[in-house]
C-alpha cells in the first residue's frame, strides 16, 4: 500500500510546499493540508509552527510508509 500523503514539491530552503494525497488522488498546497489535518482529515499527521509557518509533518511512531518526503 503506498504512502498516504507525498511531497510534491518542496521550497529552495527545502520546506514541503505541495503534497499528493494517493488515496484520494487529489492534490494540495501547504496551506491546504494543514487546513485538512486541523479539520480532522488526516489522523496520522499534525501541523507545527516552523520559523512561523505552519507546516504538516507526519506524527512520530516506527513505520517509515508515512513520513512526508
Amino acid at each position: 500500500m503506498p504512502k498516504r500523503v507525498s511531497v510534491t514539491s518542496e521550497s529552495n530552503t527545502g520546506r514541503n510546499e505541495r503534497f499528493h494525497d494517493n488515496y484520494k488522488n487529489t492534490d494540495m498546497t501547504r496551506s491546504q493540508f494543514v487546513r485538512e489535518i486541523r479539520n480532522g482529515n488526516y489522523d496520522n499527521f499534525h501541523v507545527r509552527m516552523i520559523n512561523g509557518v505552519a507546516t504538516p509533518v507526519s506524527n512520530p511512531d516506527k513505520s517509515i510508509n508515512n513520513n512526508l518526503g
